[in-house]
């Protein structure tokens, strides 16, 4: 659902103590800042702008990756410890993420090493051409300041030193980050190291910004000297966020991750095949880090014949034995307990395992199952095709293919989708399973055959995005394409090599790789 830049306003407040909260007991533990306010967001950004031509030369960018990671992981205790206190997410699932993390910000540092992402691209002039050719040189330059919106859910890699700010930087652009109130401690600690990292590595200590409060976040996305932002976060935010970059003088790019159901389809020969496997695979998947991730499976099309009831009896054992959990917050609790409620009580719908509260300040997880014929029109049934953050997906049984079309043919645009097929589907001796896949690609970003969507993995072919809502553009966040999103070509044509930039002159001083007049030369 849209949301109009008035609607951000009459939630914005005056600026507020920031306290950081333990989602265990719901108590404060302490201020850790106060909220920004305009002319704060304005100062922030500005000395960011200042000292952007720092971050020109690629092998301060490389070492300041570099360092980064290097000082991250030297205090990985004191940051899990912060973390752990405001997010419950535990030591083991942090240290992973902390991992993930400083990877990618090493990752990044060997893309800017290597400097093909510049895509240089020189054409020489050609008379002889039908249509006679200028000598023209093209490469990317990075836009200036970026806004990065902290996610809740993933306290350090997608937040304040995560792949939003790490391919900033490795694309050159100085940071601005709004922390998120669900981890504010945790990002002042986090954000006081990358400085002392850019410190060490002989860049100032302002390419890496932080602001704190709502109004400070829109402040950020309006402020003239921001040329694009990255965004993690909920439909409603995302796209008032979206909807304010659009509506500036000049409008910049705005890369917002903003829901996802991830449909996933089982066949019935995959069923039949292992469906106590599939059952087990999807309760640890939706349960994972209590159902808090963005790839988390929400629907998933199973069999309604004997195969599927096979699965939905794993399915509600292995789900079953899972745990009460803490989310993130209180907020995000109370719409999970509501949202799962209102669910439950549509006409057809049954709770295998109820979804709910758990206690005060936990929540315990569950599943729906529905007929797929319910979904496959509009109606009150919709609700159960919008994403429901938490511990709970949807098993929805059909009774035939064509059932299967029409409820993806409903489907909004996802991060991911998957089918799980049989043994003899994957080599293409029976079934349809090519055309699943080809009915599911329009509908994801990333596509998976016999796996689970929970778990990204940092490389060089990863893309995490997808058709909207998922995502506000057709960019990733993961992956080392992630910095296309701070970069803008340039061509220059008929200049002299005196005054082209070192990246475009004829002798490669810089020995970068590049296209001349078609030909890759490594």
């Amino acid at each position: 659902m849209a949301v109009n830049v008035a609607d951000l306003e009459e939630r914005a407040v005056a600026a507020a103590p920031v306290w950081s909260v333990d989602p265990r007991t719901g108590k404060q533990r302490e201020q850790v800042a106060v909220e920004a306010t305009a002319a704060e967001v304005d100062q922030v950004v500005r000395a960011a702008h200042e000292v952007r031509g720092a971050l020109a030369d690629r092998t301060v960018r490389a070492a300041l990756l570099r360092t980064a990671a290097e000082v991250l992981d030297g205090a990985a205790d004191q940051i899990v410890e912060a973390a752990d206190a405001e997010t419950a997410l535990g030591p083991v699932r942090l240290r992973g993420e902390l991992g993930r993390t400083t990877y990618q910000l090493r990752a990044f540092a060997d893309i800017v090493d290597e400097g093909s992402f510049l895509d240089i691209r020189i054409d020489h002039a050609d008379d002889t051409l039908a249509i006679p050719r200028p000598d023209l040189r093209r490469y990317k330059v990075p836009l200036g300041v970026v806004a990065v919106y902290s996610a809740s859910n993933f306290p350090l890699a997608f937040s304040v030193p995560g792949g939003d700010t790490a391919s900033a930087l490795a694309a050159g652009c100085p940071v601005v980050v709004k922390a998120h109130p669900d981890h504010p401690a945790t990002s002042e600690l986090v954000a006081a190291l990358l400085r002392s990292a850019a410190a060490r590595a002989g860049a100032p200590e302002a390419v890496i910004g932080l602001v704190h409060g709502f109004e400070a976040g829109v402040e950020l996305v309006r402020h003239p000297l921001v040329s694009a932002a990255g965004f993690t976060g909920s439909i409603r935010g995302g796209r008032a966020l979206f909807d304010a970059a659009a509506s500036r003088p000049v409008p910049i790019p705005f890369h917002g991750e903003l829901g996802s159901l991830n449909p996933v389809v089982v066949t019935e020969a995959a069923a039949a095949e292992r469906a106590e496997q599939i059952g087990a695979g999807l309760a640890g998947s939706m349960t994972l880090g209590v159902g808090q991730f963005c790839v988390k499976p929400g629907l998933v099309l199973a069999p309604a014949g004997e195969a599927g009831d096979r699965l939905l009896k794993s399915l509600t054992e292995a789900v079953s034995d899972t745990g009460s959990g803490v989310l993130l917050d209180h907020r995000m609790r109370d719409n999970f307990v509501a949202g799962v409620t209102e669910r439950a009580g549509l006409p057809g719908v049954e709770t295998p395992v109820t979804p709910g509260a758990g206690g005060e300040h936990t929540v315990s997880p569950g599943f729906l199952t529905v007929p797929a014929a319910r979904l496959a029109t509009e109606g009150p049934h919709d609700l159960l095709l919008e994403e429901c953050f938490g511990p709970v997906t949807v098993l929805a049984r059909y009774d035939s293919e064509d059932e299967i079309a029409d409820v993806l043919s409903r489907l909004p645009g996802n991060l991911t989708a998957t089918v799980h097929v049989s043994e003899a589907e994957a080599e293409g001796s029976e079934g349809r399973a090519a055309e699943i896949v080809a009915e599911l690609t329009p509908l994801a970003g990333r596509v998976l055959v016999n796996g689970w969507p929970t778990g990204v993995a940092v490389a060089p072919a990863q893309h995490h995005g997808g058709p909207y809502p998922a995502t506000t553009s057709t960019s990733t966040s993961v992956g080392g394409t992630a910095i296309e999103r701070w970069l803008r070509p340039v061509a220059y044509q008929s200049t002299p090599e005196a005054l082209l930039p070192p990246e475009l002159r004829d002798d490669n001083p810089l020995g970068l790789p590049r296209r001349v007049d078609g030909v890759l030369q490594p």
